[in-house]
This record gives C-alpha cells, structure tokens and sequence, in this order.
C-alpha cells in the first residue's frame, strides 16, 4: 500500500479507525471523512504517529445529506487525481425512524446513498488509479430482512438497519456488474459483532440490549477490522469483483442479497433519489 491513496468514511472510531491505522502502517495516505472535528484531528493525529511519511487529510460532511454527500465528494475529486481504494463503512442504528432534510429515513441515507453517491462522484479517480478498489461495509444483520420496496423508509431499529445492509450487498451486486472491464472492483463484508461505539446514539431497550450483547459476544475492534483491511490491499482479492466477504475469505449471503432484479430496482431508485448515476 505504500505511496496508495485511501478514502475511508466513519474512520473516526471503531473498526474505521482500526483500518485507516493499518493501511496507513502498510504505507498508504489515508483520507477520511468525518463529521466530528475533534474526533477528525486526533484520528489524523494517530495517522502520523503511524505513518508520518504521508500527508494524511481529512474533509469533512454529514453522510445524512445529499447536499453534503454531493459537496464533500467534489472537494475530495477536485483535490484527489487519483484515488486506490474507496472504503464506504459509515454507518449508524437509529431505535426510531427519523427523517432527514430531504425527507429520507437516517439510516437509509447514511448508511447505503452516502455509498451510492461517493462511489458514483469518485468513480473517475478510482478508474484514474488503474486497479482502484470499491470496498462497502455490509452485516450480516441482512439475513432478517428482504427488499420491500414499499416499506423501504418506514422500517426502523435492526430491522431497518438490516434492510441497508441488504442495500449495500445488492449495490455492490449491480456496481460490480456494471463496472466489469474499467479496471476498479468492488465487494462488501461482514466484519463480524464489534464492540465499538455503533449504536451508543440509540437510547432505550436498543442502546441496553445492544450494550449487553457487545460485552458477552463482541469482537476487538482490531479483529473486526481485518476483512477491511485484506479487501483494501491483498493480492489474493485483485480483479475479483461482486463478492460478499466474511473473515477474509469469500461467503455465500442470503437469497434476497442475490436478486439481480432487485439491485436493479434498488440502483434505479437510487439514481431517482439522488439525482447521480444512471
């Protein structure tokens, strides 16, 4: 990875975090996208400590919103001539549906058309790099749902949540198809139950459960960031494209995250919604 420019969102704590360290260890140059300013300048400070040989950078957006996912993307392209990797993990669990400023549910805009958009306005500085990497993270929280596409923004707490974790599988499904032969991949994974601070913004019998389950089964966010890491740089995953990747090694997903009709419905609907791709 040394010398190779990595985009990573939701990179300021947990298994983001972990990933940028590793990557920026392996020589890489490491942006991130962030909506905490302190969060931002002590994840850049630990970058240096990493790699102070690279001029590690930060922009910063609300994944939330189609104006911000659109605006940051700019900058990063207008800054960026070429980019390696492209790591799409932002991601939340929202206990109550909540709506953002364009009228979408939260965990519908942040946690699958914040992917949508970046990967479609940084397509040309992934294809630039020659061999560029698309990498989305995915959960296998996508098992318990299946595409409704009448309730797609109605759902909320971990079955909503599972819903756009179906999306990101389905997206990389048609991305993958769609992109054969310019040279850039794109797969998604699993990077396991992770004790992080995901989902500390809930409250209620969510914010409990979800607290318990991280004490008694979690993973190291160092354990959970390993997937991540091996799509970004690996020899072994080089010109493989479309997968779904659980602790580094190819896994089969679930019925519903197979349907190339629906990741057509759904990379349509998305191109309506947000006005970028076709």
């Amino acid at each position: 990875m040394k010398g190779k420019t990595v985009v990573i969102t939701g990179a300021t704590s947990g298994i983001g975090a972990v990933a940028a360290r590793r990557l920026a260890e392996q020589g890489a140059r490491i942006v991130i996208v962030a909506r905490d300013t302190q969060r931002a300048e002590q994840t850049l400070r630990d970058l240096r400590a990493a790699n102070g040989a690279q001029a590690h950078s930060a922009f910063y957006a609300d994944l939330s919103r189609l104006s911000e996912m659109k605006r940051v993307a700019a900058e990063i392209a207008a800054a960026e001539p070429t980019i390696d990797v492209l790591m799409n993990n932002a991601g939340l669990i929202a206990a109550r549906n909540q709506r953002t400023e364009d009228g979408l549910e939260l965990m519908f805009a942040t946690n699958h058309l914040s992917y949508f958009v970046l990967t479609h306005l940084l397509f040309e500085r992934l294809r630039a790099a020659g061999g560029g990497r698309i990498v989305s993270t995915a959960s296998e929280a996508h098992r318990r749902a299946k595409l409704d596409f009448d309730r797609l923004q109605a759902q909320k707490g971990p079955e909503g949540y599972g819903t756009t974790k179906l999306c990101n599988i389905l997206f990389t499904r048609e991305l993958a198809r769609r992109i054969a032969g310019s040279g850039v991949t794109a797969n998604c994974l699993h990077p396991g139950f992770v004790a992080t601070r995901f989902g500390d913004n809930t409250g209620g019998a969510l914010r409990v459960g979800l607290a318990i389950a991280k004490r008694l089964f979690a993973l190291s966010p160092e354990e959970g960031a390993k997937t991540m890491v091996y799509l970004a740089s690996s020899a072994e995953v080089a010109g493989r494209s479309g997968g779904y990747y659980d602790r580094c090694a190819p896994a089969e997903p679930s019925r519903e995250a197979q349907s190339d009709q629906d990741a057509r419905r759904l990379w349509e609907l998305s191109v309506k919604i947000t006005g970028v791709g076709g």
